[in-house]
Parts: C-alpha cells; sequence; structure tokens
C-alpha cells in the first residue's frame, strides 16, 4: 500500500527536517506516527498526499513513486488519500449534509450518488439525525466527526488524520478516535499523526515514533514513548 524508501526533506538553509525514513504500511493497517513538534510528521503528511516532494527517496504508493506523478495522477492520489485536519475547515454557511455532498461535488459525483451515500458516511461516524444542523450548532467532536466524513466520502483507500484531537478534550477526542477505528474496521488504511499520549495508549496498535526527522522506534503495538537520545 504505502511504501516509503530512504526518503530525506531538506529545506533550503535548514537543517534536515526527514532524514533516511524507511517504513512500509500495508493495506487495512491502523498506523499512528507520533513525535514532538518538529520530529517531522507534518513534512512525512505532505510527502504521503503529493504536496510535497522528498529531497531524496521514494514514497511509494502501490507500487508507484508519488514523486513522479503527473497532475492527473496527483489529483486521483488526493481521492484516494484522504486527509483530516486539527482544524476542520467546515463551509460555516453549509449544513452537515451539504458539507459532506460537497466534497462529492467537488469529485463530479452525481445527486442521486450524493442522496444515497452521504447518509450511510453520517451513520458510520455516529452522526445521523444531524444532517440539517450547521456546524456552530455542533461540538468540536461533532466537527471534527464531520471532517472526517467529508473526507470519508469518497472511498479514499487511505486516511490521514493529522491531529485530530489536539482541540478537543478527551471525552470528545476519544469520540473521534473511535470514528477512525469503525473507519478502519470498514477496510480503510488509517494512519493518525498525533501527540495526544492518551490515546496512543488506548488504541494499543503500531506507532512509528519520529524525533528530529528521524524513526527512533516502530512498534507493533506501542504505547507512547518519546525517548530522550
Amino acid at each position: 500500500m504505502i511504501e516509503c524508501k530512504n526518503i530525506s526533506k531538506i529545506y533550503l538553509g535548514d537543517s534536515p527536517a526527514l532524514e533516511n525514513i524507511s517504513f512500509k504500511i500495508e493495506d487495512k493497517e491502523f498506523v499512528s506516527i507520533i513525535g514532538a513538534s518538529g520530529a517531522g510528521k507534518s513534512t512525512l503528511i505532505k510527502i504521503l498526499h503529493a504536496e510535497e516532494k522528498p529531497t531524496s527517496g521514494e514514497a511509494l504508493f502501490d507500487g508507484e513513486d508519488i514523486v513522479e506523478y503527473k497532475k492527473k495522477q496527483i489529483f486521483q492520489h488526493r481521492r484516494d488519500v484522504g486527509v483530516v485536519f486539527q482544524d476542520f475547515k467546515l463551509l460555516p454557511k453549509k449544513s452537515v449534509f451539504e458539507n459532506v455532498a460537497f466534497a462529492m461535488e467537488v469529485a463530479g459525483k452525481t445527486d442521486e450518488e450524493i442522496a444515497e451515500d452521504v447518509p450511510k458516511v453520517l451513520e458510520i461516524i455516529g452522526l445521523e439525525g444531524s444532517e440539517e444542523k450547521y456546524p456552530h450548532e455542533l461540538s468540536g467532536g461533532e466537527q471534527q466527526r464531520v471532517a472526517i466524513a467529508r473526507a470519508l466520502v469518497n472511498r479514499p483507500k487511505v486516511l490521514i488524520a493529522d491531529e485530530p484531537t489536539g482541540n478537543l478534550d478527551p471525552e470528545s477526542g476519544w469520540g473521534v478516535l473511535e470514528s477512525l477505528i469503525k473507519i478502519n474496521e470498514y477496510g480503510t488504511t488509517v494512519i493518525l499523526a498525533t501527540h495526544d499520549r492518551e490515546a496512543i495508549d488506548k488504541l494499543d496498535r503500531r506507532v512509528i515514533v519520529l524525533k528530529d526527522g528521524k524513526i527512533v522506534s516502530d512498534k507493533k503495538k506501542g504505547k507512547y514513548e518519546l525517548e530522550e537520545k
């Protein structure tokens, strides 16, 4: 599914954001990538989403190097790899249904497809019955779940969640993580980038630890550990 081979990223006049990163994520895995601020998580996500190119190395998606993608391939790749951000990015004047439907409209889906798929996705994330509500009427956790639904509705192969619980209280944050677990159980590969210690410990899934742009640990079932080296 995803394989990074000796990925490095060096910004002009700066120290390496990523240095010789190598790992593989299999289809339908749930993997957490953790690290302190500046560890390289955001840079890695941008490379996997085809927003940045590595300075060296290969980033493979289904066996093809993302770096070599043409514009049309990049567009398709970003449908295959959905991203959820910490700040939700919901459209304030659109309802829950309309926010999720908008992602399908942009992808060229028909009204019939939208009418069928949006309710299904809202049910998966536990927001059935909230279709006509607006973002300001929702809690932070509910808003984040709408953002997840929007990323999920075009059926990506991979869902990347970038600090999805960063602005939430523990209870709301765990509700968001339960949605990600459920999505993973439906067969979507999930990559969670976070520094949420409690979330990592509860998940007890594979954990890749980044520090200063390097992988310092990769455990199949991990707890939150940032080793001082």
